[in-house]
């Protein structure tokens, strides 16, 4: 096995001629996956070598619904027909769920047994944790990580693959990597793997808190896990102590294995640290939280970019002096980008594309009109410092030209590979009049605003156009954290606070609201808990609790409805009603 230093080396190595490796990792694809179904109408009168060029002018750029009618024969165990591959050539070994937050159901992902993902992969992953040991070079006394991740929702389709998030798959199976790996986590296999994301949650921080000696950092895939998990620890401190002292969980954790594993951890009672833990909490001051429970830790790691970018300073909050580091850029379907220098601003992240991950294409992005422009990509070579790009992937796994959804900003290269930071989610279409980048910003205003008028914080929010109504119409859904009770009495307040904050939305949205096509702006304050409600729904329709990110352009109508229902008070630009 690589050590640290040949693992940086290989990682830069590739980024000195990304766009020749680029080319080798699509010609690596194509000789071993060109004869698959989904290929072959656009391939079949091409001659090999099969050059990029020729690729991109045969293969349409493709979308999850170009797939999904051969996803579903895999999963119903149809591999295709004569022995003809779907999508890949390589075995099938199990399914990954996306993360499930816009759709009615989240969309299964394909896992191929391939060597050369493998590969890529393991590059990717020993990177990210050797840049991490770059700057934290191992402890032998302080070696545990309180890591808040769930391999949970395990289902199994009909021809028998398991389903599962693709943030839990490494933790699968016994070999000596993954023991070692499940070794350094403040919390038993058991508890990982439990059933009940709530019942796990509540073990994490138990045994996080029994090993508050030991705990160097603190992880989770994305800033909402950390924030979720804190906002969970601030209500239930009084019971997680109470477990302390008595030395096992309350009789809320029922699952047998959980519950025995979390045992063994808290190794009898613990009198004198739940003492400490009351000291610390009974002040009801959560600045710097962190570092009073684990006085030992060394940094937080956690996604800040995008949508998650609003919970930054709340987990600032929670840290106090601890370093807040950015996460990597990696999706279900490949991995597209490491977090190179891991102390930069966790908000400002810059992701160095991986030339071997997958072979990358960039679809220009006009923020202005919230649309891609034509179907035309560029290359490594082709991108522009400052322009905005649609991800467009072809992996080793069964997605060919396929656009990942997700928007970049070119910052600048490391070498030649470019590095990129995530702005936000494409729109699913051109109707669409508010980008999530628009509501993320105005929406940062709009809290301002209501914490110096109103003194109430924002918990969570989200948008949703109306596209059938005629004018269409936006409506807003707002979680306070406090003040709800006053909100009807403040009703004339709240409207003016709406009405800058419709000022606040972008241009698409101003064009048409002058021209009468939108109605005015509709918010709605939700009861506090909504969208905890929400996530609770997404797991149970399969959504995985690791990788669950809250909408913030709702595109459901169930949940429309669902928080029309739990909404306190609503103001309506031109009329009120509360």
């Amino acid at each position: 096995m690589m050590n640290d230093e040949d693992i940086l080396k290989k990682l830069e190595d590739s980024t000195k001629n990304a766009t020749r490796h680029q080319l080798e990792t699509l010609q690596s694809i194509l000789e071993r996956q060109s004869g698959v179904r989904y290929l072959q109408p656009y391939l079949s009168g091409c001659c090999a070598p099969i050059d990029a060029a020729t690729y991109k002018r045969a293969v349409p750029l493709s979308c999850y619904d170009d797939y999904a009618d051969h996803i579903n024969q895999l999963a119903d165990g149809d591999h295709g027909q004569n022995d003809q591959p779907l999508l890949s050539v390589d075995p099938l070994v199990c399914f990954f769920y996306s993360s499930g937050t816009s759709s009615k159901k989240p969309k299964l992902i394909p896992y191929f047994d391939s060597a050369l993902s493998k590969a890529a992969s393991q590059i990717a992953h020993q990177g990210s944790i050797a840049i991490l040991r770059r700057l934290f070079p191992p402890k032998h006394d302080v070696n545990k990580i309180l890591f808040f991740i769930y391999s949970d929702n395990k289902t199994t389709t009909k021809a028998g693959f398991k389903v599962m998030a693709a943030s839990a798959f490494p933790l699968q199976g016994s070999s000596n990597e993954n023991l070692s790996q499940l070794s350094r986590h403040s919390s038993p296999r058991e508890v990982i793997v439990g059933s009940n994301f709530q019942h796990q949650l509540y073990c994490h921080l138990l045994c996080g808190l029994r090993n508050y000696e030991f705990i160097d950092g603190i992880i989770s895939p994305y800033a909402i896990g950390l924030i979720g998990a804190f906002s969970f620890f601030e209500s239930k401190w009084e019971q997680l102590c109470d477990d302390l002292e008595n030395g096992y969980p309350c009789l809320d954790i029922t699952e047998v294995a959980m519950r025995d594993s979390v045992i063994e951890v808290l190794g009898g009672p613990q009198p004198d640290l739940s003492k400490r833990i009351r000291s610390i909490c009974g002040e009801s001051n959560w600045s710097g939280i962190f570092s009073k429970l684990w006085p030992n830790v060394r940094y937080i790691k956690c996604v800040t970019t995008g949508s998650m970018r609003q919970y930054c300073s709340k987990i600032k909050y929670y840290a106090g002096e601890v370093p807040v580091l950015g996460g990597d850029y990696f999706a279900s379907e490949c991995y597209v980008g490491v977090n190179l220098d891991i102390a930069q601003p966790p908000q400002t992240t810059r992701f160095l594309m991986l030339p071997t991950a997958a072979y990358f294409e960039f679809l220009p992005f006009d923020m202005e009109k919230n649309e891609a422009v034509g179907e035309e990509t560029v290359d490594f070579s082709g991108v522009e410092i400052g322009k905005m790009y649609e991800v467009v992937v072809t992996t080793y796994r069964g997605f060919y030209r396929y656009r990942l959804g997700d928007i970049v900003k070119v910052v600048d290269f490391y070498n030649s590979s470019p590095r990129v930071e995530f702005v936000m989610r494409a729109p699913k279409s051109s109707f669409e009049i508010i980008s999530e980048r628009d509501l993320m910003s105005a929406m940062e205003s709009f809290q301002m605003m209501l914490r110096n008028v109103m003194a109430v914080e924002i918990v969570e929010f989200a948008g949703y156009t109306n596209l059938e109504s005629s004018p269409k119409k936006l409506m807003i859904f707002v979680e306070i954290r406090e003040g709800c009770t006053k909100l009807r009495d403040s009703v004339a307040i709240l409207r003016r606070c709406c009405s800058s904050l419709e000022d606040a939305f972008g241009s698409v949205y101003k064009v048409q609201r002058d021209r009468g096509e939108i109605s005015p702006l509709s918010v709605s304050i939700v009861k506090p808990g909504t969208f905890d409600r929400l996530l609770q729904v997404a797991i149970e329709k399969g959504a995985p609790a690791s990788q669950y990110k809250p909408p913030k352009i709702v595109r459901n109508r169930e949940i429309v409805e669902f928080m029309e229902g739990c909404s306190l008070v609503t103001v309506r630009l031109d009329s009120l009603d509360g």
